[in-house]
């Protein structure tokens, strides 16, 4: 197994530009940054240009694992360039760089990194076309000592955060550098290729093998591209409101197939409850897909992927409403920094908590008392920082429990006309692009006319369980709330403890 390491990315990287750039000492361009300076992953990203189009064109072949392809890659150098960098793990054959063939190489530290030097410098503000040919077995490369890629039976998937792109095709590897992708998939006849978007077609060149052709139109980071490959049952449908449906089942989810479909098939109709909520759907497609092989569930833009643990119990439209409510925080809006989770995490907890009072499962205020008081003052889920949780604890159950916690408090401090107002306008001011947690309580503060520092201070970045509960009760009332409740605990849905267990298990690797 080839092992490619990110370790020591900033200073080596520094180094190598030093090195490429050898003679030309106080010349003007200079190399990209190897990372965007993102506090819990520096490597992730690239400094130096944005990236405004992907378009993939792959063969994939599920037999052996190999994946061959030619990424070409639309972007604007922001500043002048002698060399750049791409996030990518795979063997390259060529890299063009408006047409001329490019130097590359990796950096000896971490062979993610492709550097590459253009025959001519990028000025400032100049158009690059970047192609990359390449090809390899994806399940063979590690990066950061694991693999992201994950074989099936029938197939492959490329579902993962916060890395994944960089086992199949290159790329600028940071939620604050989003482009518009087209993705085209060859596999063998009777083999399904999923992605992102609309299905614009499929079409044949050769006997055997089929050509899947995705289209996404809005900016899309690149952990939310996704390739799913395998015997899938593909279903293609309209929404109400004529949007692209597409939906797959993996068939060997077995008897938990009829509880995949009686969820993800709801799609639409969450949709629909969540655009009254935070403001109309930004997407041009819905769908969802069902698989083996996974263990939790990844909202990818307009097509979440759910592993089949989510159904064993039955239907379950809470994580449906989970991964939906992604596509407005996180997708539309995506964090500026990798520390900014609980923009992403909070939110669709708590869009839980909505739709389970539309259901009639349990009141938001319901859940989120019992969610206060299943943890007493000692537990270490109190010492997690939602709002700074440290990539060590990314995925942690705090940062959905106690972050969708903290949405609740927001709410019940500034009322229901205020708060739902802040959501929606949060999805007005930065859909497209990314924002940080200070943009978030700035927002809620002019929205509101309220001080809400303390608010945020308490509940995303003070250790210790907060003294008064997401209702405001103090803890003695909200225990005493509980032990009023017949069975000694709050209603919630059934399936919601065991939700929270799968987002704990959620990217243990990542």
């Amino acid at each position: 197994m080839r092992i490619r390491s990110r370790a020591a990315l900033g200073a080596a990287c520094t180094g190598l530009a030093t090195v490429l750039l050898a003679g030309t000492a106080g010349a003007v361009p200079g190399g990209g940054a190897p990372g965007v300076g993102d506090g819990y992953y520096p490597g992730a990203g690239n400094g130096g240009y944005d990236v405004l189009h992907y378009d993939l064109r792959l063969t994939y072949t599920p037999e052996t694992d190999r994946l061959t392809g030619t990424t070409t890659i639309l972007a604007t150098a922001t500043q002048d360039l002698s060399s750049f960098n791409l996030d990518f793990a795979l063997d390259v054959e060529s890299v063009r760089v408006n047409s001329a063939p490019a130097r590359f190489g990796t950096d000896p530290a971490d062979p993610s990194e492709l550097v590459v030097t253009p025959n001519r410098p990028l000025a400032k503000g100049q158009f690059a076309l970047v192609t990359v040919k390449y090809s390899g077995i994806p399940s063979e490369v590690e990066v950061d000592g694991s693999t992201a890629w994950k074989r099936t039976a029938t197939g492959a998937l490329a579902v993962d955060e916060p890395q994944i792109s960089e086992w199949w095709f290159p790329a600028n590897d940071h939620p604050s550098d989003k482009a518009t992708y087209d993705v085209a998939i060859e596999v063998p006849d009777g083999i399904s290729a999923l992605s992102n978007g609309d299905l614009v077609r499929r079409s044949k060149q050769r006997a055997g093998w089929t050509r899947w052709h995705w289209r996404s139109t809005q900016p899309q980071a690149t952990y939310l591209a996704f390739l799913a490959v395998g015997e899938y049952q593909v279903r293609q449908s309209s929404t109400p409101d004529g949007q692209p449906f597409i939906t797959a089942y993996d068939p060997a989810l077995g008897a938990s197939l009829p509880a995949a479909m009686a969820s993800i098939e709801r799609t639409p109709e969450v949709t629909e409850f969540l655009a009254g909520k935070f403001g109309p759907y930004p997407f041009e497609a819905q769908g969802g897909v069902a698989t083996t092989g996974l263990g939790f569930a990844l909202e990818n833009q307009t097509r979440s992927v759910y592993g089949q643990p989510f159904f064993r119990a039955g239907a379950n439209t809470s994580v449906v409403a989970h991964e939906v409510a992604h596509q407005w925080f996180g997708n539309a809006v995506s964090l500026g920094e990798w520390s900014d989770i609980w923009l992403n995490e909070g939110f669709a907890s708590y869009a839980e908590f909505l739709w389970s009072e539309h259901q009639g499962e349990g009141t938001a205020d319901e859940l989120a008392e019992y969610l206060y008081n299943r943890h007493p003052a000692g537990d270490d889920f109190w010492q997690v920082l939602p709002g700074d949780p440290g990539p060590e604890n990314q995925f942690h159950s705090a940062v959905y429990d106690r972050g969708a916690m903290a949405v609740h408090a927001l709410r019940k401090a500034v009322g229901d006309e205020d708060f739902f107002t802040i959501l929606r306008g949060w999805q007005e001011r930065y859909t497209g692009g990314d924002a940080r947690i200070r943009d978030f309580i700035a927002l809620s503060e002019a929205i509101s006319g309220k001080p809400l520092s303390d608010l945020f201070q308490t509940w995303l970045f003070t250790a210790g369980k907060p003294a008064t509960s997401p209702n405001g009760e103090s803890a003695a009332a909200s225990a005493a709330t509980v032990a009023r409740t017949a069975g000694g605990g709050l209603a919630v849905p059934e399936s919601y403890p065991q939700i929270r267990a799968n987002h704990e298990h959620l990217h243990t690797h990542g």
